[in-house]
């Protein structure tokens, strides 16, 4: 051991174990509980923002920057030419390439020119009728074959010889059956077999087809298309008609025709994209979700996206989504594997869930569905991209706006830490704000998640200080964003997390290049803005919420013994905590002196002879009278601790004569807080180990100790302890003049109980806090609580009092 450590250790503050062997449990926490501790402080505010957009009305992007989250939507905006299946069927390379023809117009007609008409008025019309009919039947893709003279006179009549109802629908059903039934038999001698985008069909597949679509889905389509209620914008027309969507889900999977496996799903897109307009949220969610489940693409899958995004907007349709497999659907797309194919759709699909995520049952939902890993799995593909290309960097971070806010409401949870865990979600985090550190949005969204995530998981803490570059990370966003009070402090706050339990973070930071220079930089920029809070304001203003969690993150920081030391002697961190001791009150903001005086307390842990914090110690001690003039126990209590430590030296403990300072303490004995007696007792064993300041206790404070004795010594043997060694140096000359007659009964009474080896048997206490109990009684206790009824006893006076100060 070095001589500055034998100095220290020999004049150790009396709340100090320094003791080079391996600390016990009950050490390590009485340690902690007397000296130095981390700072809590509550959650940044996170406002509501009453109207669900895409971009929250703070957002750093403008409006011409981000897509919009209003928009009109109509049957119109839908393409059915997306839903036509290809054969499936190769073709032979042709010999010579022909001149390929302009893309046509859908809306124009693309017929090919009719040949010349028979003579027969009669005729001519029959057979435009028919052709009419086969050439819209073929632009669904399939070319049906000519048709033979006595069909041209059939009719919108089906094979199974009825009338169906008149309109677009029913001539589609009709012409498309009739003709692909026919082009399957005259294409056998080709090839047994039909492919469609699902692998390989076989005739048998077909006509299985085509009978469940005769005989359960035309029937369910009819519906759909011609509703013969009187009113169909009444309630039991809409639940029939959402019942018809939901039969017709049912009937295509049971008949394993989802997907792109149906050849007729032209039919069944289009008549579901009529019903888009009638405008009834719940009847467009049920389409949604069948459209979606015939795996529509492009504009398509776009459009679905935009109409799921525009109910979610409303949060009267949260129920809507809870009650449906929608939800299932959604998550279904962000699992594609060309992301940027579908860019856009992915991104309305990303908001919708985002909104749906702030409604707690929902969130709950989307957790048990595994929404966590298939939202990290996403931000690895987005960051893997964009690692190798910036080509769609802008489309990529406003999906990552979107999944971050959302990952932000799921982080909540805490089933969903452990799964960020799992699944390296930490550091794909850091990733995102090292591609994305001058977006504000995506940052705000991350530090979010990363505080939520800290709060209440020491494993998250251990995990992002071990694997993750987030430290460096963040001292790299804090210069980028300091005038973004709401980010910094979130960031802030974060680091306040990293430091509160952690040592090995603590030390991580502090040798991070500039840190530290960092905090005190924007610590001095906060504290240059000024505060003045309103009236009756509720929450601190902004400036001084960032000001509390930097505060709180020297008071973390200072735990570590090299890093205190370091921060103790540095002038302009101890400059800034004075000047709010200065210029702030208990009244004006709470907090943000308190969490002051705490990182004093720590720093005036550590004597080092170049110590700002001891340099200055009398000045704080006249700040410090404020805070025990106060009605604010926690301020009471923050002081009285700083002065435990600055009572070691002699110009401290005159400053407490004279200033009367130990009245406040005597009479802080009787109070009913512990911690509050105990950093009092603290402040009194130091003034007793001077000789000239013992009378003190005379004035009502010998009683006082015994009273505290007899209340807490039960439950708390270090305070006993204390107690005990306060006594202890008060008698040094003599126990039988320094207590009265009453006062020594009392004392000795006590101490006999107390020293009584079966007295913990009779307490009602959990195994694991009996242990910590009987080391702090056998450690703590006993040795001083013997010597002292051993003096009192035998009325003699030892050479050394207890606890001596430097």
């Amino acid at each position: 051991m070095s001589s500055a450590e034998k100095k220290f250790q020999k004049y150790e503050p009396f709340y100090l174990s320094p003791s080079p062997r391996r600390k016990t449990s009950a050490e390590i926490i009485s340690e902690a509980r007397r000296s130095l501790r981390s700072v809590k402080t509550q959650r940044p505010f996170t406002p509501r923002y009453e109207e669900r957009q895409l971009f929250g009305p703070t957002s750093c992007r403008t409006s011409a920057d981000r897509p919009p989250s209003s928009f009109s939507l109509h049957a119109r905006h839908f393409e059915t030419a997306d839903s036509r299946p290809g054969s499936g069927k190769r073709l032979s390379p042709l010999e010579h390439k022909p001149k390929l023809p302009i893309c046509p117009d859908p809306d124009l007609d693309t017929s090919p020119p009719l040949p010349k008409p028979p003579a027969d008025p009669l005729e001519l019309n029959r057979t435009s009728t028919a052709r009419a009919r086969l050439f819209k039947a073929g632009s669904l893709g399939m070319l049906p074959p000519m048709m033979q003279p006595e069909e041209r006179f059939a009719g919108p009549m089906s094979e199974d010889g009825f009338r169906l109802h008149k309109g677009d629908l029913t001539e589609n059903i009709a012409t498309v059956t009739s003709s692909e039934t026919k082009m399957a038999e005259n294409n056998q001698s080709e090839t047994d077999v039909l492919e469609s985008n699902n692998g390989p069909r076989t005739t048998e597949d077909e006509s299985e087809e085509s009978f469940v679509w005769k005989s359960r889905i035309i029937p369910v389509l009819q519906e759909l298309e011609s509703p013969t209620h009187d009113n169909i914008f009444s309630s039991n027309s809409l639940e029939q008609l959402c019942d018809a969507c939901d039969r017709l889900h049912r009937i295509l999977d049971e008949s394993n025709l989802l997907g792109r496996k149906c050849r007729r799903r032209a039919i069944l897109l289009k008549t579901l994209f009529k019903l888009i307009d009638m405008g009834s949220d719940q009847l467009n969610l049920q389409l949604t979700r069948l459209i979606l489940a015939l795996s529509v693409t492009g504009n398509n899958l776009l459009n679905v996206c935009k109409l799921i995004f525009k109910i979610s907007r409303s949060e009267n349709n949260d129920s809507l989504f809870q009650n449906s497999s929608i939800i299932d659907s959604l998550l279904s797309v962000l699992c594609s594997e060309n992301i940027f194919s579908i860019a856009e759709a992915l991104l309305y699909c990303m908001g919708t869930l985002k909104f749906l995520s702030g409604n707690s049952s929902i969130l709950k939902l989307l957790q048990n569905k595994g929404a966590v890993s298939i939202l990290l799995h996403l931000t690895k593909k987005l960051n893997d991209a964009n690692r190798l290309d910036k080509t769609n960097f802008t489309i990529s971070g406003h999906i990552l706006v979107q999944l971050t806010a959302t990952l932000r409401n799921l982080a909540d949870l805490p089933q969903s830490r452990l799964e960020f865990l799992s699944n390296s979600g930490f550091p794909e985090l850091c990733v995102i704000l090292e591609q994305h550190s001058n977006d504000k949005d995506i940052c705000m969204n991350v530090a979010r998640v990363l505080r939520f995530s800290l709060d209440f998981h020491c494993g998250c803490v251990s995990t992002i200080s071990k694997k993750c570059s987030c430290m460096l990370l963040f001292l790299v966003l804090l210069p980028c964003h300091s005038h973004s009070g709401d980010l910094v402090v979130r960031i802030v706050f974060t680091l306040g997390n990293l430091t509160a339990k952690n040592n090995e973070a603590r030390e991580q930071f502090f040798t991070e290049k500039g840190s530290v220079d960092t905090l005190l930089g924007l610590f001095h920029t906060y504290l240059e803005m000024g505060f003045t809070p309103e009236n009756n304001q509720r929450r601190p203003s902004e400036v001084e919420d960032v000001l509390i969690k930097l505060i709180r993150v020297l008071a973390n920081l200072s735990i570590h013994p090299t890093v205190g030391t370091a921060l103790a002697s540095k002038q302009e961190c101890i400059d800034l905590l004075v000047k709010v001791l200065e210029y702030k009150s208990i009244d004006e903001c709470e907090e943000l002196v308190i969490n002051a005086a705490a990182t004093i307390n720590n720093l005036s842990y550590y004597p080092a002879e170049n110590s700002v914090v001891r340099a200055k110690q009398l000045h704080i001690a006249e700040l410090l009278l404020r805070l025990l003039l106060s009605n604010n126990m926690e301020a009471v209590l923050e002081a009285t601790r700083v002065f435990g430590n600055f009572s070691q030296t002699k110009e401290i403990r005159d400053f407490i004569l004279q200033k009367h300072v130990y009245k406040f303490m005597t009479v802080l004995l009787d109070s009913k807080n512990q911690d509050v007696c105990f950093s009092a007792c603290g402040v009194l064993i130091n003034l007793t180990a001077d000789k000239t300041s013992r009378t003190i206790l005379r004035e009502g404070g010998i009683q006082k100790l015994i009273d505290c004795l007899r209340d807490f010594g039960p439950v708390d043997w270090q305070l006993a302890g204390l107690v005990c060694k306060t006594l202890w140096n008060y008698s040094e000359e003599s126990a039988a003049f320094s207590f009265g007659e009453e006062e020594t009964k009392s004392l000795l009474q006590l101490l006999s109980v107390f020293l009584d080896e079966n007295i913990a048997t009779h307490w009602n206490l959990s195994e694991d806090f009996k242990e910590f109990h009987k080391a702090c009684w056998e450690t703590e206790f006993v040795p001083v609580a013997q010597k002292l009824m051993n003096r009192i006893q035998n009325q003699y006076s030892v050479l050394e009092p207890l606890g001596t100060p430097s």
